[in-house]
């Protein structure tokens, strides 16, 4: 299953600060979807996935977006 999250808008910390929320209610294994337009998230969420134990799966930069997968840990 896949969750998605629209933090398009928000800077930082809040893209991080509701994904560690929503992730707490994502099945270990599953796929967090973040749309995010907070230049500096994708660094960020690198930094998030290896202190939570989780996975950054991918990080793709769209036009006006960027679209980051994070796989949750068990």
């Amino acid at each position: 299953m896949i969750t998605e999250l629209d933090a398009r808008g928000l800077i930082c910390p809040l893209p991080v600060l509701k994904a560690r929320k929503i992730l707490k209610t994502v099945e270990p294994g599953e796929i967090l979807v973040v749309l995010t337009t907070d230049p500096g998230a994708p660094k960020d969420f690198e930094h998030f996935c290896t202190t939570t134990g989780s996975e950054l799966v991918a990080v793709e930069h769209l036009a006006d977006h960027a679209r980051i997968e994070i796989r949750r840990g068990a």
